[in-house]
């Protein structure tokens, strides 16, 4: 910061002296930096009053130390500068893999025609920020049955001096599905560049099997790039929700049965949901003169992936008719869980009364030829 200070003024001062010359100049001079990591510095190279001319550029640089200015995205000796006119640089160094801390000079030397100047930098080796990520979560619990979406806003950030590439992974729960985008984008991600300092917010999403049952899980964020290594723990609050299975035992939506008789009808329940099914009961819709029982008549408790078996006992009129009959069979519980199904019933006439029948018939057949035999000569 002082050095800025002191360009600024000494700038100041040349402007309002009528100062004539060249500058070159960077934000930060002297700066720390890791054993091994390149550096990068942007240079401001300007013409103060002279002619137009063509200022040539060198590098003064630590033994073993590799350099290189670039302008207009080109390697260059050389820029031209017309009066009051300035050019922007790029100095790019690589220091050794094994350079030892310390602090190490680096010159960058501008010479024009009767114009020189020159900016003297330091490194300090071994003073820079380490590799660092940090995860942060806007809303770290969330809480829905496991059909809901599970959405995270998570920033990360470059805690360090350097351009990073970070690796995104994830450890979840079996079934537990993960995925990363970055805010307002719709690409999903596994890894992305981040610059030194830079925060970006990535929206976590994740996705879980319907079945999954009530209960609190956690799902571990991490991102990775190099040593640097930040893990997040979220929360999901599953709160389950209770669906029922209802059908036959057979899977046969029809059946017959004697009229005035108890025809048993097996069937099955079923929690294919992921919360407890609490108070389930059983009614029907029969025809009138009809009876249906149950056995039993209330679950009190159906567990997720429970089945249990109940029986319908219907018992058509005594007088119904030979023909089909529809009754509906329902099993409904707390929280509105119901569902039902349409049982058609073929009513049958019993043999017995067949054959009671055929022998009233023949009795009064006896009855009638008897009374004509006795009455008839008369």
């Amino acid at each position: 910061m002082r050095n800025v200070l002191a360009l600024l003024v000494f700038l100041g001062l040349a402007l309002a002296q009528g100062y004539r010359g060249l500058s070159l100049g960077t934000p930060y001079p002297e700066q720390g930096i890791n054993p091994g990591e390149s550096v990068t510095l942007s240079l401001t190279l300007k013409n103060y009053g002279l002619p137009p001319q063509t200022v040539r550029l060198a590098l003064e640089l630590p033994q073993g130390w590799q350099g290189v200015l670039m302008g207009g995205g080109r390697l260059v000796r050389a820029a031209f500068l017309a009066p009051d006119q300035e050019a922007s640089l790029t100095l790019k160094l690589q220091p050794p893999k094994d350079l030892k801390p310390g602090a190490y000079r680096a010159r960058v030397v501008a010479e024009g025609q009767g114009a020189r100047a020159e900016l003297p930098l330091t490194f300090l080796v071994g003073q820079g920020l380490p590799k660092r990520l940090s995860l942060e979560a806007e809303l770290p619990i969330l809480k829905g049955p496991p059909t809901s979406s599970f959405r995270y806003r998570v920033t990360l950030r470059n805690e360090s001096d350097q351009d990073l590439l970070v690796s995104l992974e994830y450890e979840a729960p079996k079934g537990f599905q993960v995925t990363f985008t970055p805010a307002f984008s719709g690409q999903q991600v596994t890894s992305l560049p981040m610059k030194a300092g830079e925060s970006k917010d990535l929206d976590v999403e994740v996705s879980l099997p319907k079945t999954t049952k009530a209960d609190t899980y956690t799902v571990k964020v991490r991102a990775l790039a190099g040593e640097a290594r930040a893990e997040l723990s979220l929360a999901l609050e599953v709160t389950g929700k209770p669906e029922l299975s209802f059908t036959t035992k057979e899977g046969r939506l029809s059946g017959r049965a004697y009229a005035g008789r108890e025809n048993p009808v097996k069937l099955l329940v079923k929690n294919t949901g992921s919360a407890p099914i609490k108070n389930l009961s059983f009614s029907a819709s029969e025809p009138s003169g009809w009876e249906v029982k149950w056995d039993p008549e209330k679950i009190d408790l159906l567990e997720p992936d429970q089945e249990k078996e109940v029986t319908a006992r219907i018992k058509p009129s005594p007088r119904a008719v030979a023909g089909d009959y529809m009754v509906t069979l329902q099993a409904s519980a707390d929280e509105g869980v119901s569902e039902s199904l349409d049982y058609r019933v073929t009513v049958l006439t019993s043999t017995l009364w067949g054959l009671v029948g055929v022998g009233i018939a023949a009795v009064g057949v006896l009855v009638l030829g008897f009374a004509v035999s006795r009455f008839g000569r008369r």
